[in-house]
C-alpha cells in the first residue's frame, strides 16, 4: 500500500562539495528535493563550524526551493535577522540553546518565517511541550550534532512517535522534521514513527552516485512503505 501522504526530503548541504555548492543545489533541486537543508554551525554550540548568512545569500540564485534554516549557535537571538535577510524561508533553533524560547520563536515568525525548534538525542519532548502551539516545525536529531556521515541512532525513534501522539492530543499542526543516519536502508523505520520531512547529507551527496540517482533512491526506498 502506498501512502497518499507525500514524504518530503531535504538534502543537507553540509555533505556537499563545497567547491561547486551552488551547482550541487541545483543539482538536488532539479533531482526533486523538496527544501534546501541548511546546517549552521558556530563552532560553540557544537565543535564545528560551517557557513553564514552571505553564503546562504549566493546560493538563492541556484534554487526556487525553501531554505531550511538548523541554526547550531548559541544565543540565537542575536543573528534571527541575519538569516531573515538572507532569505531563509525557515528557521530552526536549538531548544537547549535558548533561554527564552518563546521570544526566539516570536522573532522568527516577525521576520516572516517559519519557526522550528530543535531538539539534541537526549533532551526529551517535554522540553518544547509548551512551545507546541507556536511552532510549524520540530526537528528531532537522531545523531549528535555537529558532524555529517553519523549512524543512526535507533532509539530515538521513540521520541519521534512521542512526539506525534503529543502534537495529535494539543491539536498542534507541526511538521516533524527527522535529521541524522538518513539513507535508503533507514528512512522507511524513520517515516513509519511518524516523520514528515528526512533531511539527508551523506545519503544525497556522495561520490557512489549523481544527485538524482541519490535522490531517486531515497524516495523508492518509502514506495510501498504502509504509512498509518
Amino acid at each position: 500500500m502506498t501512502s497518499e501522504r507525500k514524504i518530503k526530503l531535504a538534502p543537507s548541504i553540509l555533505s556537499a562539495d563545497f567547491s561547486r555548492l551552488g551547482e550541487q543545489v541545483s543539482e538536488a533541486t532539479q533531482a526533486g528535493a523538496d527544501y534546501i537543508h541548511l546546517d549552521v554551525m558556530d563552532g560553540q554550540f557544537v565543535p564545528n563550524l560551517t557557513f553564514g548568512p552571505v553564503v546562504i545569500e549566493g546560493l538563492k540564485s541556484y534554487t526556487n526551493l525553501p531554505l531550511d534554516a538548523h541554526l547550531m549557535i548559541v544565543e540565537p537571538d542575536r543573528r534571527i535577522q541575519d538569516f531573515v535577510n538572507a532569505g531563509v524561508d525557515h528557521i530552526t533553533v536549538h531548544a537547549e540553546a535558548c533561554v527564552h524560547l518563546h521570544k526566539v520563536l516570536q522573532q522568527i515568525k516577525e521576520g516572516g518565517c517559519r519557526a522550528g525548534v530543535a531538539l539534541n538525542p537526549t533532551t526529551p519532548i517535554a522540553a518544547i511541550e509548551e512551545a507546541l502551539p507556536f511552532l510549524d516545525i520540530v526537528l528531532i536529531l537522531t545523531v549528535n550534532p555537529g558532524f555529517g556521515g553519523q549512524v543512526l541512532i535507533p532509539e530515538v525513534l521513540g521520541k519521534v512517535r512521542k512526539l506525534k501522539e503529543m502534537a495529535a492530543e494539543k491539536g498542534c499542526q507541526v511538521e516533524i522534521e527527522v535529521d541524522g543516519g538518513i539513507n535508503a536502508d533507514t528512512a522507511p523505520s524513520v517515516v513509519r514513527a511518524g516523520a514528515d520531512t528526512l533531511v539527508a547529507g551523506s545519503a544525497v551527496f556522495n561520490k557512489q552516485e549523481t544527485v538524482a540517482e541519490a535522490v531517486a533512491k531515497l524516495r523508492n526506498s518509502l514506495k510501498e512503505l504502509s504509512i498509518p
